[in-house]
């Protein structure tokens, strides 16, 4: 009898185990820091999401107005113009330019010690689609960029 309530339990557990490992991923953690780097190159989230959070965590020192760090989410295609156009735009418009469709989302600018966060919908992100997220301080999104995989 022991021994059927051990195999109940196990096959449950894996049961549960596979339940959340099946969750969609709805939230993305990232961290930059003062050598312009964030620490994840890929992230995955979910279509399936009704809301999509992108944290930033800066975890330098330094103040915003000279190595401040944002997070912006869109098309691959579309990170050159979108820093060419937050460069015009300027640091009062934290580098993304005001109604921007080409923007998925934005976080502000944030400097050294400081969070923030930005949420979107789910859906205007497609399963299979080439996104990515950078950061749009000038000259940033050299290197503090990733690939954005989005999943069903």
């Amino acid at each position: 009898m022991k021994s059927a309530s051990k195999a109940v339990l196990a096959l449950a557990l894996l049961g549960a185990a596979s339940f959340v490992h099946a969750a969609p991923n709805c939230v993305v953690k990232l961290k930059g820091n003062d050598a312009m780097q964030f620490d994840l190159k890929t992230a995955t989230v979910s279509a399936s999401c009704p809301k999509i959070t992108i944290e930033l965590t800066h975890t330098g020192k330094m103040a915003a107005q000279v190595m401040g760090h944002n997070v912006v989410v869109s098309q691959t295609a579309d990170m050159a113009a979108i820093n060419t156009a937050g460069m015009k735009a300027g640091a009062a418009a934290g580098y993304v330019a005001k109604g921007d469709a080409k923007v998925i989302a934005a976080t502000p600018v944030i400097g050294g010690g400081a969070s923030t966060r930005t949420s979107f919908a789910g859906s205007k992100l497609k399963a299979g689609g080439d996104y990515s997220f950078f950061c749009s301080f000038p000259g940033h999104s050299a290197l503090m960029k990733g690939t954005l995989v989005v999943t069903k």
